[in-house]
């Protein structure tokens, strides 16, 4: 499943715990599924955070950091 699409789902799990309309047990199946969904965007984020670092190099190709030595970094703007 794509970041998207997992980020579509977490949000269709959220709008159906909060209107109430889902049971006790179906809200608990929900929530176990929103926990994984959100451990895998999670991951896919750090990912795609360290290939952004990885991109952000000088002319000499080394890694920019910024003044406190941490690595440049860019925002991540998933495409819709």
């Amino acid at each position: 499943m794509t970041f998207e699409k997992s980020f579509t789902r977490l949000e269709e799990i959220l709008e159906k715990i909060s209107s109430g309309k889902a049971s006790l047990d179906e809200s608990l199946k929900l929530y176990e599924e929103a926990e994984k969904l959100i451990a895998s965007c999670g991951t896919r984020l750090q990912e795609a955070e360290e290939k952004i670092e990885t991109l952000v190099k000088n002319r000499e190709g080394k890694l920019a950091l910024k003044a406190d030595q941490t690595p440049e970094t860019a925002n991540f703007q998933p495409q819709e």
